[in-house]
């Protein structure tokens, strides 16, 4: 599989830029994928999401408040968006700051299930992104990806592929 990080014009903004992952083999983003999976039973929801996201990026930043913080591992800014506490529809991102998301996939997490793990729909979005932010932060640290000068883009080596796992 084929994996580039692109950016979402409509949902960035002057405070923050979102982006998502393109899976070449789908066509699609991950964040596509999501809404397509889930609008027949949570159209409700995705539309917060989406209007949560679009004030991310035009009004506030990604502020800690939107998220659910530490659905990874410490320091990989793997976390969740929700479109409202009480809810269940999780959407996995990585978090830069208040100026940069990456959306991956997500889906949705019944009450009954204590933890992401339970659940193998939600476990593996979650892991793809922890992976990914290993191999984004690696490139980081070798100038391979950099981000802009005003902190809210990503430029460089944003193609990732199945060697990138091994």
């Amino acid at each position: 599989m084929n994996y580039k990080i692109v950016k979402i014009e409509n949902l960035s903004g002057d405070c923050a830029s979102i982006y998502s992952i393109f899976d070449s083999d789908e066509k699609k983003t991950l964040f596509e994928i999501f809404i397509e999976e889930n609008k027949s039973l949570f159209l409700s929801e995705l539309k917060d999401i989406n209007s949560r996201l679009k004030i991310i990026g035009s009004k506030t930043g990604a502020r800690e408040q939107f998220f659910k913080l530490d659905e990874g591992k410490p320091s990989d800014g793997v976390c969740a968006i929700y479109d409202d506490p009480d809810k269940n529809l999780r959407l996995y991102c990585i978090r830069y700051g208040t100026l940069l998301v990456i959306l991956g996939g997500g889906g949705y997490k019944p009450k009954s299930i204590r933890e992401l793990q339970q659940d193998p729909k939600l476990k593996e979005e979650n892991y793809f992104l922890r992976d990914l932010s290993v191999l984004i932060t690696k490139r980081l640290k070798e100038g391979e990806i950099k981000f802009t000068n005003s902190g809210k883009d990503l430029e460089g080596d944003l193609e990732f592929n199945d060697e990138n796992y091994e």
